[in-house]
């Protein structure tokens, strides 16, 4: 017979500390490299996308218009044994002959970070639209270099954007 308790929880983390913190380290790694790709990638289609900006932002709302299911199954099949992925690594001696990567932390933080990096690139790409430009020529203006520019002013009013997609991811 099964009861409620609070100690259940307990119990439970206390029998599974070591799988949750691999969840969690995995969730850290897959969140940081969605922000290392994503705020590249917004600030591109923010800043300097052009013409082309409607096409990029289609392109990285592309995968919701597939199953999750069936975006976790591609990445299976991209990283399997037979998959050019595996093979050029070991062409390139990268990876021994007998590693494999569907059942490695790297193809769990891959696909984590593939399904979750829309998440993040779209509310960085909302806060940095929202960026006034003219705050980033007056920096410029000040003799401020686009580094010190980008990390003084850019950085700082997309922090929603930065906290928002790690929020989702």
């Amino acid at each position: 017979e099964q009861t409620f308790r609070f100690a259940n929880y307990g119990d439970a983390v206390s029998e599974y500390l070591t799988q949750l913190g691999r969840s969690f380290a995995y969730a850290g790694v897959a969140t940081v490299l969605c922000l290392l790709i994503g705020y590249p990638l917004a600030y591109m289609i923010a800043f300097k996308a052009g013409r082309w900006r409607n096409l990029l932002l289609v392109l990285v709302v592309a995968p919701f218009f597939c199953s999750f299911i069936l975006r976790t199954i591609a990445w299976r099949q991209i990283l399997a044994d037979e998959g050019f992925v595996v093979r050029a690594l070991k062409s390139l001696h990268l990876i021994g002959d007998t590693t494999t990567l569907t059942a490695s932390a790297f193809a769990v933080v891959a696909g984590i970070t593939y399904n979750f990096l829309p998440f993040m690139a779209l509310p960085l790409y909302v806060s940095l639209e929202q960026v006034d430009r003219r705050l980033v020529e007056a920096a410029q203006d000040l003799y401020a270099t686009r580094w010190r520019a980008f990390m003084r002013v850019t950085l700082p009013l997309s922090f929603t954007g930065v906290v928002a997609g790690t929020l989702l991811t």
